[in-house]
């Protein structure tokens, strides 16, 4: 490999070994499939995703190495980069797509199809995935010692430090079962509450915690500050703005609109339904479109970059590792995706949405691609480049086709194909700069992501009805925060009934937090989310916090406690989520018993017409819920920082 810097891989160029096997093709479906649905749970509940490259590639280490014996640090990449797909397909659907669901439910028009959901995840995969291709070179390659995509440099280094052993796959299994059990008791046979709330009614706010593995994993990855910043943005609408609202409204004798209910009757959660959340929607909106903003030098750079690059021809080289799928295959390819997406009547989109796909797609490949090298994907402001998307797309649509549903329903496809395009570029420069590092063949990592993004397109659309079966979206047990806001902005934009007066006074808090320094992001997030939500992120990033600043006698023992709890948390995350779906699954398996018609009522213990069942919904239940999440913790420093003082 040459470049400016002299890098050379860990796997040399001249060397072959295996890689896009049959072994990492099944093992990476299945982990795209796993990830992508517990991704879309957790999105759909908390309104974020985590990456799954560190999980998918410590788990294949611990079956490729541990169990089938095979020693191919590539084909162990392989597998993280199929199975890495899946959540970045997730993030980019369950962002936008419940929208849908919510709109055909109100229409009373049924449901999005199938067909439908898996084309606007396969085409915005596919997409993705090929407008990444013209930039590896630029962005990978040449700018390696000035990109470092966090990511996917740490992926490279887990597969490297792996060559040792698989024995780390063994501590995310430990977060995957004991927060999938942990999940299954709180939430399949409801032994305990996994919210807990309480009501400050003279204040008019309200408080609590959501006791769930998945939240406080979350919390962890984000790290303190991440956590603060959102815990922050929570207390500012519960604490703040509510009681405000409360205290003001308290005294009207009709309902204030949107709410349909007086003020004065509303609860905590009434009151964020009705008005909270569309200051957090404005938040978050103005919090991504800042974020865009701030990223124009960028684009504008990357962009550049790209076109100079293409035009130039660069010389093309001999070596396996400088081999990328060839560009008369990625203009088919884009040209196929943008045609099914004009063409095939299950989409919903024009020439004219077409058009804007491959113009923004394009634009926003770029974007993603780059900032995720300087700021990593958990940063990458896909909201904001959906809203922007959504905005333009509205005001086209509108101009073009009027502000009928077939309208509506056509902009959410469009965000839906771009946020997909956008989390998957992200994904695949982190897959390719992991590549670069341990010597991978880019053209096989690309046909990889690609296998990834069919497998788990076409699994998103049922994990995505079987959610909506479940508990619905917009629900508490399933807000779809990202969805709601991009439904609600398509909706203001073609009805004009959005208020407005909300909305810029969402904005405007999240411009006095850009103003005062404080990443406006996550503050903006932890407006709009539950505080109870959180609350419980807030925990894991204490938890965080406290492993790094805790006593140790070596630095190394700090920096492994916390990678293992890194890969522990990430995988409770999986757990969860997999559990989540599982119980999804229950709760619509048709079966009449004395608790209700459904499986998943069979389960619910609380629903017992006994002392058991009673003591389950009362008050006291609350307190079980909160002993119940301190062991949680406790049992995950036992695999983390206490493992490493056994070992001495």
């Amino acid at each position: 490999m040459k470049d400016e810097n002299g890098f050379k891989p860990f796997i040399p160029a001249n060397k072959v070994v295996p890689e896009l096997t049959w072994v990492s093709i099944v093992l990476g479906i299945l982990l795209a499939v796993l990830f992508g649905a517990a991704n879309a749970y957790l999105g759909l509940r908390v309104g974020m995703t985590v990456s799954a490259s560190i999980p998918a590639a410590v788990i294949s280490m611990g079956v490729i190495r541990v169990i089938l014996k095979r020693d191919s640090i590539l084909e162990n990449n392989m597998v993280q980069t199929i199975g890495s797909a899946g959540e970045s397909v997730a993030a980019g659907a369950i962002f936008t797509l419940p929208a849908l669901f919510m709109w055909m439910s109100e229409w009373n028009e049924g449901a999005p199809s199938l067909v439908e959901i898996a084309l606007i995840a396969l085409c915005g995969g596919v997409l993705g995935v090929l407008f990444m291709i013209p930039l590896r070179q630029a962005l990978i390659v040449k700018e390696h010692g000035t990109l470092p995509y966090p990511e996917g440099t740490a992926c490279a280094e887990v597969l490297v430090a792996g060559e040792q052993g698989g024995s780390k796959a063994g501590v995310v299994f430990a977060g995957m079962g004991i927060a999938a059990l942990y999940k299954f008791i709180a939430d399949g046979l409801k032994l305990f509450p996994s919210d807990v709330d309480y009501e400050i009614q003279k204040y008019g706010g309200g408080v609590g915690i959501s006791v769930l593995p998945a939240l406080a994993g979350v919390g962890y990855i984000c790290g303190p500050k991440i956590s603060s910043y959102m815990f922050s943005g929570g207390l500012i609408s519960w604490l703040i703005l509510m009681p405000i609202i409360k205290l003001f409204g308290a005294g009207f004798t009709e309902p204030f609109a949107p709410a349909t209910a007086l003020i004065g009757d509303m609860g905590s959660q009434a009151i964020w339904g009705s008005y909270i959340r569309y200051i957090g929607a404005g938040g978050v909106a103005a919090a991504g479109i800042i974020s865009l903003i701030k990223s124009f030098p960028l684009i504008i750079n990357t962009f550049r970059d790209a076109m100079k690059d293409l035009k130039g021809g660069r010389q093309v080289s001999t070596l396996r590792t400088d081999q990328d799928m060839p560009m008369n295959i990625v203009m088919i390819g884009v040209l196929a995706s943008v045609v099914v997406i004009w063409l095939v009547p299950a989409v919903p989109v024009n020439l004219v949405g077409a058009l804007l796909i491959a113009v923004f797609g394009f634009l926003f490949a770029t974007v993603s691609s780059r900032l995720v090298g300087l700021v990593g994907s958990s940063n990458n402001p896909v909201s904001g480049m959906a809203i922007a998307t959504l905005l333009v797309s509205s005001l086209v649509l509108k101009a073009v086709s009027g502000t009928g549903h077939s309208s509506m329903m056509g902009v959410i496809s469009i965000g839906g194909v771009i946020c997909v395009i956008a989390a998957i570029a992200g994904d695949t420069s982190q897959d390719l700069k992991t590549g670069f590092i341990v010597g991978s063949t880019p053209k096989k990592q690309q046909i990889g992501e690609l296998i990834g993004v069919v497998a788990s397109a076409i699994a998103i659309g049922g994990v995505l009805y079987l959610l909506n079966k479940a508990w619905g979206y917009g629900t508490p047990a399933l807000p779809a925060p990202q969805a709601m806001i991009m439904k609600t902005v398509v909706e203001g934009v073609m009805n004009g009934d959005l208020p407005w007066n909300m909305i810029l006074a969402g904005a405007m808090i999240a411009v006095v937090v850009e103003i005062l320094g404080i990443p406006v992001m996550p503050v903006a997030v932890g407006l709009y989310l539950p505080l109870r939500t959180t609350a419980a992120i807030m925990v894991g990033g204490l938890v965080r916090h406290w492993f790094e600043k805790r006593k140790v006698a070596r630095e190394e023992d700090r920096k492994e406690s916390v990678d293992r709890g890194i890969l522990y948390t990430s995988g409770m995350i999986a757990g969860e989520g997999l559990v989540g779906i599982l119980l999804a699954i229950f709760a619509v398996i048709p079966m009449k018993n004395a608790r209700g018609a459904f499986f998943g009522d069979f389960l619910n213990l609380s629903a017992m017409d006994n002392g058991l069942g009673q003591f389950l919904v009362s008050p006291a239940s609350k307190l079980v819920a909160l002993v119940a999440f301190a062991v949680l913790i406790l049992i995950m420093c036992k695999f983390t920082i206490w493992h490493k003082e056994e070992k001495k």
